[in-house]
């Protein structure tokens, strides 16, 4: 065994990806995003929340504000709106009069609020450098490459993509381009019933982006298909890892992302808490892996489980699967109920939790200076195959 006590520190050298998540390197073409320019305050100045409060109020009805659900409660509370991604990029395309959208979310909700909003509004991201590990999982030369596998296997025109909204505006344009639509966790299944209509019955196939457990769940648990119908092509492997055979035999091609938060949850989680507390309620959100979500007694999106925890009875127990802040947010909005962390491991959204109360008070400060800081813009061609995408995703039943 290594004997920490002795042992001289470790010659290791960051890779390029941890500087880029550190927000230390500059990819413009990242969902990870770039470093965040000027001085911020300091997070111990007192006077922040003031500082936030007071130009917020300068701006008035020029700006608004949306917070994720995922967002820390120092930055929520001087939120306009609070959801999940695609409800906060409707709520900001129902505000045409506000000139500044600024989103405390990640990159991939600020891409699809500019998309949605208006050419004269602008959106802000507080911190550039709050990506999402999910969407950077598919990158559109990765996807790319993907369909000219599917072209040589001849499956191609039989192939209907179907992207999670946690994915890059340049993958919801492929998914656009290609004849496809947009899903959210809430919707997946209703996407998914639109994509198989879109062919023949027996040999239409679904190309899922670029989160796997959100797909076999809901091909799996929610549309009665078995783990055989489905297959995982690996970007990081020759033909994604898969035969021709393969690809032909299957009806869901599931594209090999996941979402760091909720791939951590195990069925070790879900039998420990159980054992814990009796009679507990185990609630998942559907990125969790398929072990955990059969094993759970209620599955679905951020408002799903916030709707489900507003209906449950006094003295109920919960153990909830999904990012910690939401939950501690629930849990202090319930105190008549028992409501607990699924896993005995702290696990915030790294990426989310980058928009503090300093990036916040730097942006709104900066706006009301009239200094426009941390646009996010998307190029026009992406956007029109990613409204084309977004809007057959309007337009389902």
């Amino acid at each position: 065994m290594r004997d920490v006590t002795t042992a001289q520190p470790l010659d290791v050298q960051p890779t390029p990806l941890a500087l880029l998540l550190l927000g230390r390197e500059a990819d413009p073409k990242s969902e990870r995003g770039v470093e965040c320019p000027g001085d911020l305050p300091s997070p111990s100045d007192p006077d922040l929340v003031e500082r936030a409060r007071a130009a917020k109020e300068k701006l008035g009805d020029k700006v608004f504000v949306l917070g994720h659900h995922y967002q820390r409660d120092e930055v929520i509370q001087f939120a306009d709106v609070t959801g999940d991604s695609f409800k906060l990029a409707r709520d900001a395309a129902a505000r045409p009069e506000a000139e500044y959208i600024v989103f405390c979310g990640v990159h991939f909700m600020a891409e699809s609020a500019d998309i949605l909003t208006t050419d004269d509004q602008k959106v802000v991201l507080p911190d550039l450098a709050a990506g999402c590990s999910m969407a950077d999982m598919a990158t559109a030369e990765q996807v790319a490459e993907c369909w000219d596998v599917l072209t040589e296997a001849g499956i191609a025109e039989q192939v209907v993509p179907v992207s999670y909204m946690n994915s890059s505006a340049d993958i919801k344009a492929f998914t656009g381009k290609h004849g496809g639509t947009i899903c959210t966790s809430s919707n997946a299944k209703r996407a998914l019933d639109w994509a198989f209509e879109q062919g023949e019955p027996h040999s239409t196939k679904v190309l899922f982006l670029p989160d796997q457990h959100l797909g076999r769940n809901t091909a799996v648990r929610d549309m009665g298909m078995s783990l055989d119908d489905c297959v995982l092509y690996n970007p990081h492997k020759p033909n994604g890892g898969l035969t021709v055979e393969e690809l032909r035999n299957a009806k869901m091609i599931l594209w090999r992302g996941h979402c760091s938060v909720h791939g951590r949850f195990s069925l070790d989680s879900v039998n420990d808490v159980r054992e814990r507390i009796p009679g507990v309620n185990v609630l998942v959100h559907p990125e969790c892996k398929h072990e955990v979500v059969a094993a759970a007694d209620y599955v679905g999106s951020t408002e799903y489980i916030i709707k489900t925890l507003e209906a449950a009875p006094a003295g109920s127990k919960w153990a909830i699967g999904t990012e910690l802040n939401l939950v501690r947010r629930v849990a202090d909005a319930h105190p008549d109920k028992e409501v607990v962390f699924l896993d005995k491991t702290v696990c915030f959204c790294s990426t989310m939790n980058r928009i503090d109360l300093p990036h916040l008070v730097w942006a709104l400060e900066s706006l009301a200076e009239g200094n426009l800081v941390n646009r996010i813009q998307v190029d026009k061609e992406t956007e029109s195959f990613a409204k084309l995408a977004l809007e057959r995703m309007l337009a389902l039943p």
